[in-house]
């Protein structure tokens, strides 16, 4: 039986859950937490983490560039020492807060700006790796698969889980397309639900330019910020297991290192 992870950005606000996020984490096996560079302050992480794991969620932090004003989706040019303070103290914030709910964060996705800089720039990668491993060895990365965030994650003894996204097109090359873009952001239900079923068997999803590009994948995203993201959480999650694929946290699936 293949198995997949299912998971989705979240606490993207301040204070508790509203409906979208409490809908998404009923569907999604992990929750990838804003921990307040972005988005989000102390009772969002707090409430968020919470409602993850009464729900058999997997908890997850979601680190960025300091920029509340641009959601975090402007590349801010930091040192390589700064971009490792950035991780280390905003995943550990969300450690200590989620901690305190009784509830263990176990892994880290950077966002937005960070997460497709560090796609390319292994300097970078190497300073989010580094401050990861600040905080907690064991702390495994979604990173995209092939690119210098999986190799400097895993070179730093990391837990690599390669993913990638429904919502989101791709360009030639495995990178997203720029959200300044038309078409960079998906909303068709139906089709994301094609993706999905045929990224699982194949390990490929077809590009913006309609070239099909090997990216193996053990987990699958949607933006919680998404508007259409419950419908196509549900949907994709109901094909996937009407096509035998097993829902569930990508760590309890076994996730391989890089």
């Amino acid at each position: 039986m293949l198995r997949l992870d299912l998971n989705a950005d979240l606490g993207e606000h301040d204070g508790a859950p509203g409906a979208q996020a409490l809908a998404l984490l009923r569907v999604v096996t992990s929750a990838n937490i804003a921990c307040g560079a972005h988005a989000g302050d102390d009772d969002s992480m707090r409430l968020t983490a919470r409602a993850a794991a009464e729900l058999g969620v997997q908890v997850g932090a979601h680190p960025s560039f300091p920029d509340r004003e641009g959601f975090g989706r402007r590349t801010l040019s930091l040192p390589p020492s700064r971009v490792r303070e950035e991780v280390a103290g905003q995943v550990a914030r969300l450690v200590s807060l989620a901690s305190r709910e009784g509830v263990v964060v176990r892994h880290v996705k950077p966002h937005g700006a960070m997460y497709n800089l560090a796609a390319h720039d292994r300097v970078v990668a190497d300073a989010i790796a580094a401050g990861i491993v600040d905080v907690d060895a064991s702390l495994a990365v979604y990173a995209p698969y092939a690119t210098a965030l999986a190799s400097a994650s895993g070179a730093a003894g990391l837990r690599v889980v390669h993913e990638g996204f429904l919502d989101r097109a791709y360009e030639d090359d495995g990178s997203l397309t720029p959200r300044t873009i038309d078409g960079a952001v998906l909303h068709d239900v139906a089709a994301a639900s094609t993706r999905a079923i045929e990224w699982v068997r194949t390990g490929t999803v077809i590009a913006r330019s309609g070239r099909r590009l090997t990216l193996p994948l053990a987990s699958l995203c949607v933006h919680g910020d998404t508007p259409d993201a419950v419908a196509i959480a549900t949907q994709a999650r109901a094909t996937l297991e009407a096509a035998g694929v097993r829902l569930m946290p990508a760590l309890d699936a076994g996730a391989p290192r890089a």
